[in-house]
């Protein structure tokens, strides 16, 4: 039998930051500008490569931001459906970040970076290609450019977490000789992760025998059906409509909001893939750097217990139960914060009931160890204090 080991460490790394980022972001509307947009011309548009110069220290402060927060890899968009590569294209084709304004290579630069900070990096290729013209002329030769591409960043780059593709959904009953892609990713990074976006349509449906993991687009997952083998899960989700900087999006999710997917997510068994997009120049916005660092202020206050949990195997009323090899946790969402009630609204303390026949011991509060009181299988959550709020609390508990 194979082993599929990669993927069960790649379930534990549990939260990963996506980052959508190319020559959309210097028009700042989004990463679909070239598409969705009528009046933009293709010609302009691709000029914008010679004015495309990205910050020296883009790569440091995403990595170093992800790291702080607690995610455990980055996933980036070395190609996007624009065509243009942030990485070294060789001779395959001169749209890509060496022939920018930036004259360099930002995947390697990002690669490098990742290894420093013991981040995984996984790269994003697209399908789709609006720039190449055999995408829609001669779709085999197409193929042949994609394979060739795909082939760049297997062998240049050393050893990297997988490859997550997107947008095969534009030719559904196209032949993508997905056998020989795939093959061949696995012939140069055999513990490579091998993802393929089945987008909102056909949210966490297998499509192919090699896929490595199934994907949730901007929806929570559920329970997994039997598969032939061992596959992850992973939501994507973006903290504001787009996925790429767009300057007039101000449709920020909170992090409450945020924070409550993410532990729906490992409640499934499922990663949390969160999109940001960078600035034109790399630069993190500054609402969307602010967002990821609260999350990390949540996941830091309760030990970043989340990398290798899973679903528990009881049930509770009102939590989420989640277990690894040592304890429960039971996650409690929408905890109040208790003051003076001149100053803010108390209100009714959350309960929970833990659903076993065993004895709860042990139990207590991640973010402070306080000691949580049980009577009857039952715990009265206490709220915040004030001076602190981080919506929701995590409890860590045995049986016996």
């Amino acid at each position: 039998m194979p082993d599929y080991s990669y993927v069960k460490r790649f379930e534990k790394l549990g939260f990963g930051i996506f980052v959508h980022f190319g020559l959309y972001s210097m028009v700042a509307k989004g990463e679909w500008y070239l598409c969705s947009n009528p009046k933009a011309k293709k010609e302009k548009y691709e000029s914008l490569m010679h004015k495309f110069n990205v910050s020296k220290n883009w790569a440091k402060d995403l990595v170093k931001t992800a790291k702080k927060i607690g995610a455990k890899y980055i996933t980036i968009t070395t190609r996007h459906h624009d065509g243009f590569s942030l990485y070294d294209a060789g001779k395959l084709s001169d749209y890509d970040a060496p022939h920018s304004a930036s004259k360099r290579d930002l995947i390697k630069e990002f690669v490098d970076e990742c290894n420093k900070e013991g981040i995984i990096p996984f790269f994003y290729h697209t399908l789709i290609d609006w720039h190449h013209p055999t995408y829609t002329s001669d779709f085999n030769n197409y193929l042949d450019y994609l394979y060739k591409s795909v082939e760049i960043l297997c062998t240049k780059y050393g050893k990297i977490g997988g490859l997550w593709f997107d947008g095969f959904w534009s030719k559904p009953n196209a032949d993508w000789k997905f056998d020989r892609l795939y093959q061949m990713i696995k012939s140069y990074q055999p513990e490579a992760m091998i993802i393929n976006n089945t987008g909102m349509s056909d949210r966490g449906k297998v499509s192919h025998p090699l896929v490595d993991s199934l994907t949730f687009e901007r929806g929570r997952p559920t329970t997994q059906e039997e598969s032939d083998r061992p596959r992850a899960c992973e939501m994507c989700e973006t903290i504001t409509d787009h996925w790429g900087y767009t300057k007039k999006d101000i449709t920020f999710k909170p992090a409450k909001e945020l924070i409550d997917t993410l532990l729906t997510c490992r409640y499934y068994n499922s990663n949390l893939l969160l999109n940001i997009g960078p600035k034109g120049n790399g630069i993190l916005p500054t609402m969307e750097k602010s967002t990821l660092l609260a999350i990390g202020e949540f996941l830091k206050a309760n030990k970043f217990f989340i990398y290798d949990v899973k679903k528990a195997d009881i049930e509770a009323e009102n939590a989420m139960l989640l277990k690894d090899d040592k304890h429960y946790y039971a996650a409690v969402t929408g905890v109040e914060m208790v003051a003076d009630p001149n100053v803010a609204i108390n209100h009714v303390a959350k309960t929970i009931t833990i659903k076993t026949n065993k004895k709860i011991k042990n139990a207590k509060y991640l973010d402070n160890n306080h000691k949580a009181k049980i009577e009857n299988d039952q715990i009265k959550v206490e709220p915040f204090a004030y001076g602190e709020s981080l919506y929701a609390r995590v409890i860590q508990f045995d049986l016996e």
